[in-house]
């Protein structure tokens, strides 16, 4: 059995490999072959500390992508967030490798939001706005630079004082950014990423201007919520899964669209369109697959051989 520790991953993983290998799996995602399982989530005796477990086969890989979030970390110094994925012999089902991934599931989220920004948002995208300041809003903000020539970030944050630190944090990797209302934010975009753990819509469907490309990535659950109803039954909706996205998604709140969702995957592969026009408000739902998991971790393992 192979071991990769949260060191060594997070030492390996870029942004060009987690595209890479998310790419793959969304298209993956979208093949017959492959199955992707119903999300597992589950608590400790605390029942704030939540974690749930992702499961998914292909021909080429089994295995599961185990995630916990346990939030009193804070006050011992360690992240709330862990990760760790488990690959399978596809063969033998004898346990192949384990990879501690906490870092490296920060860019394999962002990767996926990316992979479906560059296919759906307008090539000429210029202007990006960000709803949250966590710890994944900054990977979301770095990986769709990589793919497009951004001139400014907005950011929309709860918080003065949180935003101020992000867009510093932005700074730092290059990155113009400001802090903005969430209305001058949403009007101004050209691409509109949430990253947040809302359970309400966190602006207005009409602060959406034609042509805006917008990324979910918050709605990972049942009850989570991050855009107005409205705003999707007027957009191209998108997502790394249907069957997931109308259950614990983002779609989850516009199941009787459940027939206009498109995988991402099938657009990627040129079996489905994407957007149609400049004018097209597209949405991708990234409710996150446990395929991107064990595709990431199987290009660094050929790494560290």
């Amino acid at each position: 059995m192979r071991y990769l520790s949260e060191t060594e991953s997070a030492s390996l993983v870029t942004e060009e490999l987690a595209y890479t290998a998310v790419r793959q799996a969304l298209i993956e995602a979208a093949d017959s072959q492959a199955t992707v399982f119903p999300v597992v989530h589950g608590h400790a005796a605390e029942a704030t500390n939540r974690f749930t477990v992702k499961s998914a086969s292909s021909p080429s890989l089994v295995g599961l992508k185990m995630g916990s979030y346990f939030p009193g970390n804070d006050a011992r110094g360690i992240p709330r967030h862990g990760s760790s994925i488990l690959l399978l012999d596809k063969d033998t089902g004898r346990l192949a490798a384990v990879v501690e991934a906490a870092r490296v599931n920060a860019y394999r989220t962002a990767a996926a939001d990316a992979v479906a920004a560059d296919v759906l948002a307008r090539p000429d995208a210029r202007t990006l706005t960000v709803f949250g300041t966590g710890h994944q809003a900054l990977y979301e903000c770095v990986a769709l630079s990589k793919i497009r020539d951004l001139k400014a970030i907005h950011v929309a944050g709860r918080s003065a004082e949180r935003t101020r630190q992000f867009v510093e944090a932005l700074a730092d990797k290059g990155l113009d950014a400001d802090r903005a209302e969430p209305r001058e934010a949403c009007e101004q975009a050209d691409i509109i990423v949430t990253a947040t753990t809302a359970t309400s819509p966190l602006f207005e469907a009409d602060w959406v201007r034609p042509g805006t490309h917008v990324a979910s990535m918050g709605s990972d659950a049942r009850g989570k919520q991050e855009l107005p109803p409205d705003l999707l039954r007027r957009a191209r909706l998108c997502c790394d899964l249907p069957s997931q996205s109308v259950t614990i998604g983002e779609f989850q709140h516009v199941a009787d669209l459940a027939d206009t969702v498109t995988a991402i995957g099938d657009v990627l592969v040129g079996a489905a369109e994407g957007r149609r026009s400049p004018e097209d408000i597209t949405v991708f739902d990234s409710s996150g697959i446990a395929l991107q998991d064990l595709h990431v971790a199987q290009a660094l393992l050929a790494i560290r051989k």
